[in-house]
């Protein structure tokens, strides 16, 4: 038995909104580090992304997304 379409988009919202304030933080952490503010956007992009496929990919693999 399979998870419900609003399970999977509750997932994948909770897994967007866990990826964008992980790259805020970075952001911040790259802004009190130094960086001047197109790095800061840039490392936070990088880590919103990065986060969000790893989250992606352990809701596959835990078979929510299947």
């Amino acid at each position: 038995m399979g998870f419900s379409l609003g399970v999977r988009l509750l997932s994948v919202v909770a897994a967007l909104l866990a990826a964008i304030i992980i790259g805020m933080a970075t952001g911040v952490v790259a802004y009190l580090d130094g960086a001047r503010l197109p790095a800061c956007i840039l490392r936070g992009g990088a880590a919103v992304g990065a986060t969000m496929t790893i989250l992606v990919l352990v809701l596959a693999a835990l078979g929510v997304l299947a």
